[in-house]
């Protein structure tokens, strides 16, 4: 991957005059791509052994709750021991997908997101997590990007719908609807859910990479869980700092890449200036695979 080395020619921090907190990635050091070195010096024993906590408490979880695909992808990565070298990662992923992992200094704007996907990049924080932030984190490190989101891009089809995504990215803009694209995001890859022989499990960075949420969002009777519907999505609005009052449930990562070849076009002009579905809503038209009790 060819990129500019000088930081000089670098954005400055894209968030930081629309966040409520201070980002901590360094964004003075970056390259025009927002691409940085992954630092791996830096990384103490004290965030190496919080790794380790926090891979053991999570993949521990996944057995009965995530789908098959993700555990497959997490055991063929094999970083249980310490935080993941993005370059070996590298390696397993050029030989299943052809995707690799780019450090980033945290999150990025919309524009380089969607061009690393299209090109099959992943931009993954390298930071990691404070001991306080063990069971919440207002924004991506290391832990959530690697674990929740990695494992899936080794499997074909779903690195192939990552991408796809990606290059819808620049139609999104055009339209002025990042944020319609933005729910699809948040619900699929973020919070997904998906019909198996063994029932429900999930395979969303979100809930993966959460204590609680991935027994919740299997299990729990509140939540709506809801047929895969790409334009009910695409007008739902979510919740950034609750569990989901809806899940949406694909019937396979094939559905998923199918549906979402076709231009979004139409949606996005129906959904332009309207009111987003509030994420507790049921509508008539859902197919309900489960109503929830709020």
């Amino acid at each position: 991957m060819e990129q500019t080395s000088s930081a000089e020619s670098a954005p400055q921090n894209p968030f930081e005059a629309n966040t409520s907190h201070a980002l901590r990635g360094d964004y003075e050091n970056m390259r025009a791509d927002y691409t940085v070195e992954q630092p791996y010096h830096l990384y103490t024993e004290e965030e190496q052994a919080r790794w380790r906590f926090l891979y053991e408490r999570q993949s521990k979880l996944l057995p009965g709750y995530a789908a098959k695909e993700f555990i497959d992808g997490l055991e063929k990565l094999d970083v249980a021991n310490a935080i993941p070298r993005l370059d070996d990662a590298n390696e397993i992923l050029a030989k299943a997908t052809g995707w690799e992992l780019v450090a980033v200094p945290g999150l990025i704007p919309d524009g380089p997101f969607f061009e690393h996907l299209a090109n099959k990049r992943f931009p993954l924080s390298w930071w990691m997590r404070g001991a306080d932030e063990l069971d919440y984190l207002v924004e991506p490190d290391v832990f959530h990007d690697f674990f929740g989101h990695v494992p899936l891009l080794s499997n074909p089809v779903f690195a192939d719908y990552m991408r796809q995504y990606g290059e819808g990215g620049p139609k999104a803009i055009e339209h002025g609807a990042q944020d319609m694209l933005a729910r699809l995001y948040w619900y699929i890859v973020e919070f997904g859910l998906i019909k198996t022989d063994d029932g429900l499990r999930a395979f969303g960075a979100g809930m993966l990479s959460s204590k609680d949420e991935t027994i919740y969002s299997v299990e729990s009777p509140k939540p709506n869980r809801v047929g895969f519907d790409l334009e009910r999505i695409l007008n739902t609005a979510y919740m950034v700092d609750d569990f989901q009052k809806t899940y949406f449930v694909i019937d396979s990562f094939e559905q998923l890449f199918e549906i979402c070849s076709q231009d979004f076009t139409p949606f996005y002009k129906r959904g332009a200036g309207k009111e987003p579905i509030d994420p507790e809503t049921v509508l008539e038209t859902d197919i309900v695979i489960n109503k929830g009790q709020f």
